[in-house]
């Protein structure tokens, strides 16, 4: 081993027991701050508010967000191919059922559906005349006057004739249909909302002409987390507001609830209507939506300013019988309008800090004053 390995593995060894030395030190002087502080605290009187866990009726009131959906919305296209001759609505416009959006070119095909028509006729002549011949063959096998090789050959030609007309008949109901897509017809009543196309252009059947909603009713989708699905149900009433409609409220009503959760949030898909009967609203529009769970006679609540993250789990600090603090994980159910439903952790009457949790900590002690605050 060369002069130059040996000074470089002396060198490494030495700032390898200088860093363990000056990590001991800093792990040292962490310690002896928490020691310190901890030895401030419990010598201090920190004054922090308190207060009870108690029960009482509430009446969840569940938050959501999103935009409001018409409660029908399609894109209408027309069933064939062909150049737009007539547009008969304009955007905006409203629109009943069945009503006629656009017309197309229907010059060739109403040639085909005329052409159609004549061999219908044609095929039917056809079948009468023979299944007159049939008959009378029919008859003259009776008198003996031909023989039976006549009228089956007769039948046969009856049958070919029938054959023929279901032919042409299907042609032309075909084409007829084919001359009825010409009209562009709306299945649902609504607005306008987009027309893709003007006069004179050449539309596939495939491509969308007008785009048609129905905004009479309106929807939000909302995703219900599982730990509340059990407040919400068919008819629960929701409170809507909008940012774009400051200072005003609408009532709907949710109407559509999953019986599956969705994966992996475990929530459940649900829809809240709101009648618009008057059009004021607009689709489209984002809304905040609170819906009015059933009430939750004797539930034990705790203000939500008790409640201190540690680990993601909500915890509380509660003062027990000598006024040392002590930290409790707590089990939770509805959360909001400033308050905590507690299922597990606390007991009725527990005194708990519900302000100033970064004075104390656990293990202090505190002295309970005359109007009920903790120094």
């Amino acid at each position: 081993m060369n002069l130059h390995d040996k000074r470089v593995k002396i060198l490494a060894l030495a700032l390898a027991v200088l860093v363990v030395i000056i990590g001991v030190r800093i792990f040292m002087n962490v310690m002896s701050s928490r020691e310190r502080a901890e030895k401030a605290t419990q010598g201090k009187s920190v004054a922090v508010p308190t207060g009870f866990a108690k029960r009482e009726t509430i009446t969840p009131v569940l938050t959501f967000a999103g935009n409001l959906d018409p409660v029908w919305q399609a894109k209408i296209a027309p069933k064939i191919a062909g150049r737009v001759q007539n547009v008969m609505v304009n955007e905006g416009a409203y629109v009943e059922a069945g009503t006629i959006l656009a017309i197309l070119d229907s010059s060739e095909i109403d040639a085909t559906v005329n052409a159609s028509l004549g061999s219908v006729y044609d095929a039917r002549a056809n079948l009468e005349q023979a299944e007159t011949t049939l008959a009378r063959f029919q008859r003259l096998l009776e008198n003996g006057a031909i023989s039976q090789q006549e009228v089956d050959n007769a039948r046969f030609a009856r049958d070919m004739a029938a054959g023929k007309l279901d032919s042409a008949q299907g042609t032309y109901d075909n084409a007829y249909s084919r001359m009825q897509g010409t009209k562009v017809v709306t299945p649902h009543a609504g607005f306008v909302v987009k027309r893709y196309y003007q006069e004179g252009y050449y539309a596939k059947d495939t491509d969308a002409l007008f785009n048609v909603a129905d905004i009479s009713t309106l929807l939000v989708k909302i995703n219900i987390p599982e730990g509340q699905i059990g407040l919400v149900q068919i008819g629960s009433v929701a409170d809507i507001e909008m940012p774009a409609m400051p200072g005003e409220k609408f009532q709907g009503k949710v109407t559509k609830i999953a019986a599956v959760a969705d994966a992996p949030g475990r929530t459940f898909a649900a829809e809240v209507s709101i009648p618009n009967s008057d059009g004021r609203l607009r689709g489209g529009v984002y809304a905040n939506v609170y819906i009015h769970a059933n009430d939750k006679p004797n539930a034990l609540v705790i203000p939500q300013s008790a409640i201190v993250m540690r680990e993601d789990q909500r915890t509380v600090f509660v003062i027990d019988k000598d006024n040392f603090v002590k930290r409790k994980v707590l089990t939770t159910g509805y959360i909001g309008n400033g308050i905590v439903e507690v299922l597990e952790g606390l007991e009725e009457n527990d005194r708990i800090v519900i302000g100033g949790q970064n004075k104390i900590r656990e293990g202090s002690k505190v002295k309970i004053d005359e109007e009920g605050s903790a120094k």
